[in-house]
């Protein structure tokens, strides 16, 4: 009975596997959880296409990760790179820390949250009644090895937008707070949606997200009628949806964890460099960051595929994605930013 009770508390996820559809976006998640160092992904699209759905599909499909117990960054137990100080310190001095194993976190940003709730502050109840300043972790610590979601994130504030995309980059979080200097990892998945009609992001924090998927309401009427149904079907026994998915969820499990795996090993030839590069060139992309996204995408699209080398098509299927929203908005073109990258690809590599 008591089961019953905790298992009815915990808001069931529809199924990634189950999703029709929307294949770019489904694409870009899975290869930043193959390679995170992609740096995230930028989802735009019209409204009900279900943006929010996939993503939280996407993390309620992938393994779950060992962390150190009762550590409020999820510090991992042997990676220094992923521990805070205070476990780098207690592993230094070899102390046997007890560790668990946790869903892979999901952390939602809320539109309204404060600079505090983000990066995190210090407990003031404690500082007051012990008399001892502590540190308070934000949501930035909560995210550490997990997933960060920001929905309508072009309506976000300009410096909470800058926060979490330095944060995103480094890969650290520093905050200074009434003499207190603490730095803990803050390594996630940044993920954002947005409506193009509610207003578009400013294009050098556009550039700092890895991938762009660009995701259109569906046209077709059988394929409307599919996803309503499918709809229906979770919304009446969420359970038993669920579990009807389970081959297919663990199928797609699996083929992430090989992915990750095999990536380390994964070559792309330099030829292949030398052609993206060109590409990134004759699209007069800014900076370098086009050219570094679109290797570590298509490596990553090549583990997912089983191989260890990459592929001409390998970087023909995931080159849009990391381009198209490097590209200088020019207000007389009428060739849409996807079909020019496709263009200029097909030019420089046949």
């Amino acid at each position: 009975m008591i089961l019953n009770t905790i298992e009815n508390l915990v808001r069931p996820v529809f199924p990634f596997t189950a999703i029709v559809g929307q294949e770019e976006m489904k694409l870009a998640l899975i290869l930043n959880v193959i390679d995170p160092s992609i740096g995230g992904v930028m989802i735009m699209g019209d409204r009900g296409t279900g943006k929010s759905t996939t993503i939280r599909a996407i993390a309620d499909l992938l393994p779950e990760i060992e962390v150190v117990a009762d550590d409020p960054f999820n510090s991992h137990p042997f990676n220094i790179e992923l521990m805070s100080e205070e476990i780098k310190q207690a592993v230094e001095n070899k102390i046997v820390l007890p560790t668990k194993y946790i869903k892979v976190p999901m952390v939602d940003l809320p539109l309204g949250a404060t600079e505090d709730r983000l990066c995190g502050t210090i407990d003031i109840e404690k500082a007051l009644k012990d008399g001892v300043k502590t540190f308070e972790p934000g949501l930035l610590a909560k995210a550490n090895r997990g997933i960060l979601y920001v929905d309508e994130v072009n309506l976000l504030d300009d410096h909470l937008v800058d926060l979490l995309l330095d944060s995103a980059a480094s890969g650290w979080n520093t905050v200074e707070r009434e003499g207190i200097s603490i730095r803990h990892p803050s390594r996630f998945v940044l993920v954002g949606s947005g409506n193009p009609e509610e207003g578009e992001l400013r294009p050098q924090l556009l550039d700092r997200f890895g991938m762009h998927a660009e995701i259109r309401t569906v046209k077709d009427p059988a394929l409307r009628v599919k996803i309503v149904e499918q709809r229906s079907q979770f919304d009446k026994s969420p359970q038993q949806y669920i579990s009807q998915s389970i081959p297919q969820q663990d199928e797609l499990k699996q083929h992430i964890i090989n992915a990750q795996i095999n990536l380390p090993t994964t070559q792309i030839d330099y030829d292949l460099k030398v052609k993206i590069s060109q590409v990134c060139a004759e699209l007069d992309v800014d900076g370098l960051r086009g050219d570094i996204v679109t290797n570590r995408a298509a490596k990553a699209f090549a583990a997912y595929n089983n191989r260890d080398h990459v592929s001409q098509e390998d970087i023909r299927k995931t080159i849009t994605l990391c381009l198209r929203h490097r590209l200088r908005k020019d207000p007389l073109e009428s060739i849409d930013s996807g079909d020019k990258v496709n263009k200029v690809f097909q030019e420089v590599f046949g």
